[in-house]
């Protein structure tokens, strides 16, 4: 089994250090980088060559160049990098713009260590991780556009039954493999679904995409 490759980027290095002492304890992870603030991270991804980490935990408060730009960054030049934000901050209009801008997961820095972990491997896993926090503030984004538009359902793309299907098992939080097994459909064929999802949405990534579910009422929130 292939080690999940993580960088952390927090301008706080006594909890830089302990994350990455925790990272360094789970066997499937491996810690590659650990930077102080977006600029030196991003100098290290020049660097680092065919190495690029999986997933980048990121902090919200940074000097230089803080979370939100970083994330921005990163969706612009290295796709293939999921963020996962681990802030203080927990206003769930903030939340909201994170998720849409792009961010794989949004946790609290006082998380469990075993919510961390779980964060990882999901997103790992699945493209995205969104706890009780994280779907209360979907939820109360979604009721708030249900109030202000009058037909929240009139999707402005369609959609085949298929793509509703595989739409549907992803917001599941299932992965490619276990949606094809649902299916009787290959891996490759639910990867072909899924990017085709995501560029008819007009999303950034897999959580882009559930967040579109959620908007157009093609999924319904359970907390």
């Amino acid at each position: 089994m292939n080690k999940i490759k993580i960088a952390i980027v927090d301008d706080q290095n006594l909890f830089r250090q302990s994350l990455g002492v925790l990272i360094d304890s789970v066997g499937q992870f491996k810690l590659i980088s650990e930077s102080e603030d977006g600029n030196s991270f991003l100098e290290k991804l020049n660097t680092i060559g065919s190495e690029l980490p999986d997933i980048a935990i990121i902090d919200m408060d940074m000097p230089g160049m803080n979370g939100i730009q970083l994330n921005t960054i990163l969706h612009q030049q290295y796709t293939g990098i999921k963020a996962i934000v681990l802030s203080v901050h927990v206003q769930p209009l903030l939340i909201t713009q994170m998720i849409n801008a792009g961010a794989a997961a949004y946790l609290a820095k006082n998380c469990d260590k075993s919510e961390l972990i779980t964060a990882i491997e999901t997103v790992y896993k699945t493209g995205f991780y969104f706890n009780a926090d994280v779907l209360m503030a979907l939820r109360d984004s979604a009721n708030y556009r249900a109030k202000t538009q009058k037909d929240i359902s009139n999707i402005p793309v369609k959609l085949t039954t298929r793509e509703k299907q595989v739409l549907e098992l992803i917001c599941k939080e299932y992965s490619n493999a276990e949606i094809g097994e649902q299916l009787f459909l290959s891996t490759r064929t639910i990867e072909g679904h899924r990017n085709n999802l995501i560029n008819k949405a007009g999303c950034r990534n897999t959580a882009g995409l559930v967040l579109f579910a959620i908007k157009y009422s093609l999924f319904q929130l359970t907390l």
